[in-house]
C-alpha cells in the first residue's frame, strides 16, 4: 500500500493517452525530434517493468482511446471521425464505423460507461455508441447523439471513475 517511481529514461514527456488493459498500463506518446513516429510503452505493474507496446497496437492508436470488456477502441480522427477496435487475437484495426460529421466536431475525446463508448466533441457534441454486442458479424452500430451546444468549447479530458 505505497506509491514507488517507476522511470523509463525512453519516454518522453509528451505523453497523449493512456488507457488499462489486461493488467498493464499502457502509454502513447508523440512525436518528438527524439522520436518522429508516434509509439507506446507499457508498464507492468507485477514486475515493475517496461517495454514498448506491440508496433501493430500502435500503429493504429490515433486518436483517444477507451477500453470496454478488454477490447481496445480508438478514435480516428484524421479523416473523419472513425472508430476502431483492436483484435488482439487477428493482431489487426477492424473498422467499426464512421460516424457523421454532422454529430462529431472534431477534437473529440471518449468516456466508457458501461458498455457505451461516449464521444464528446466541440462545443460539447456527443455521440453515445453502444458497443456490447459489436463482435457479432453483422453487426449495426446502434448509438444516439447529443446536438453540439452554443458554446464552442475544446474537451480536454473524460474520465469515468466509477458508476
Amino acid at each position: 500500500n505505497a506509491w514507488t517511481s517507476h522511470r523509463d529514461p525512453n519516454i518522453v514527456p509528451e505523453i497523449e493517452d493512456s488507457v488499462v488493459m489486461d493488467g498493464k498500463i499502457y502509454i502513447r506518446c508523440g512525436k518528438s525530434p527524439v522520436t518522429p513516429h508516434v509509439y507506446a510503452v507499457v508498464y507492468e505493474p507485477s514486475s515493475g517493468t517496461w517495454q514498448h507496446a506491440d508496433a501493430d497496437m500502435v500503429s493504429g492508436w490515433r486518436g483517444p482511446a477507451v477500453v470496454v470488456d478488454g477490447i481496445l477502441f480508438v478514435l480516428d480522427q484524421s479523416s473523419g471521425t472513425r472508430l476502431t477496435m483492436w483484435h488482439k487475437e487477428r493482431r489487426e484495426w477492424i473498422p467499426v464505423g464512421k460516424l457523421s460529421p454532422l454529430l462529431t466536431r472534431p477534437p473529440c475525446q471518449l468516456v466508457a460507461v458501461g458498455k457505451s463508448i461516449y464521444i464528446i466533441g466541440k462545443g460539447l457534441s456527443t455521440v453515445a455508441v453502444d458497443v456490447g454486442d459489436i463482435g457479432n458479424m453483422g453487426r449495426v452500430m446502434v448509438g444516439s447523439s447529443i446536438p453540439k451546444l452554443v458554446s464552442d468549447y475544446n474537451v480536454i479530458s473524460c474520465k469515468c471513475l466509477s458508476i
